[in-house]
């Protein structure tokens, strides 16, 4: 059993997506165009630029991003390993984000001793 019914979620999402196409077409028109620039520059191959996608939507905690391109990936060839694989890099990535929020939270923390430097 999984933890979301994702195949349906997927489905609900896109149905979703063209509903709002339809009040505002300009906005997914233009999300339309940035998503089909990157395959034209042609440097990653499709399964590439879906795991990269899916790095970002785990950065992002985009549950949509993340069954969308999750099933690009696999579609495109995409193994389990190579997920779980690029899965380690997002967490890494958000624990590095972590660690370098740490030093702006510490700089604030500073700063504030220069409004009150008895507090």
């Amino acid at each position: 059993m999984h933890m979301l019914d994702w195949n349906t979620y997927r489905q609900q999402l896109l149905a979703g997506v063209g509903g709002f196409g339809k009040l505002n077409p300009d906005i997914i028109k233009g999300y339309t165009t940035l998503s089909g620039a990157g395959p034209k520059v042609g440097h990653l191959d499709e399964k590439t630029r879906e795991l990269v996608a899916l790095a970002v939507a785990i950065t992002l905690r985009c549950d949509g991003c993340i069954t969308v391109h999750t099933a690009a990936a696999r579609e495109r060839g995409a193994t389990r390993e190579e997920i779980a694989e690029v899965l380690g890099v997002a967490v890494s990535v958000n624990a590095g984000a972590a660690v370098v929020y740490s030093t702006r939270a510490l700089d604030a923390f500073d700063a504030a001793a220069e409004i009150n430097p008895n507090a």
